[in-house]
């Protein structure tokens, strides 16, 4: 458990194929309601990697649990060695190799962020070949929901020039707060980051209402629509 109700799961394929995909992209694991309609749920890959999975190596992500969810009851009754349908990878929510940005501003709340671990080894690469500067706003109620919090704040201690890890937590700060804790949303101190058309692109994923306050903050302060790449998170049962 990464958090009280957040799960990492990790499982191979077990066709014995690779699995090649971009980070910040996502899997759809497909199952039946009780009735036997079929329905499908997507999750961002969290697996930190910079090759294509080879067999037998891990396909890892972050689950939540809803109370009632019939997602949640399919991985709750998975045992060690359970299997589940899936298909993918998804998506284009991925750092783009043709950018020529300064710097990138990641803003994410809850399992949003998986996919900015999953983007490690590749910023890490881009901070070495273009010293790129990052910023990772990381929404959260408290401490205990800070999902992947110890890796970022490692990273962030690894590049102190280049990588910003901020939490921004609404309810609960914990005792010693690092100095880039911050007491409150996201939304509320993206402002703080002085974001810039000339030199920034944005990445949003999360919630949407943050993601739409954001989005719109991003315009106010100049940002086209094309610097600007946005993945909701709902919660669905």
């Amino acid at each position: 458990m990464l958090a009280p109700s957040v799960a990492h799961l990790s499982f191979v394929r077990d066709d014995g194929q690779p699995l090649d995909f971009i980070p910040g992209q996502f899997l759809q694991v497909h199952f039946h309601y009780a009735d036997g309609t079929a329905t499908k749920r997507s999750y961002s890959l969290a697996t930190i990697h910079d090759h294509a999975l080879g067999p037998g190596e891990a396909v890892e992500i972050a689950v939540s649990y809803v109370a009632g969810g019939a997602a949640t009851a399919l991985f709750e009754g998975l045992e060690e060695g359970g299997h589940v349908d899936a298909s993918g990878p998804y998506g284009r929510f991925c750092l783009t190799p043709a950018d020529a940005n300064q710097r990138y501003l990641l803003i994410g709340t809850g399992t949003g962020v998986t996919p900015y671990r999953a983007m490690l080894p590749l910023l890490e690469r881009q901070i070495a070949q273009r010293d790129i500067q990052v910023v990772l706003l990381f929404g959260a109620r408290t401490p205990a929901e800070l999902l992947y919090g110890d890796e970022f704040r490692a990273f962030a201690d690894r590049h102190p020039r280049n990588f910003r890890f901020v939490p921004c937590l609404s309810r609960e700060l914990p005792p010693d707060p690092h100095p880039d804790v911050r007491h409150g949303y996201v939304q509320q101190f993206l402002a703080e980051f002085a974001p810039d058309p000339a030199t920034d692109i944005a990445y949003l994923c999360g919630n949407p209402n943050m993601v739409d306050a954001c989005f719109e903050a991003l315009k106010a302060s100049g940002l086209a629509v094309s610097q600007i790449r946005r993945e909701k998170y709902v919660s669905s049962k």
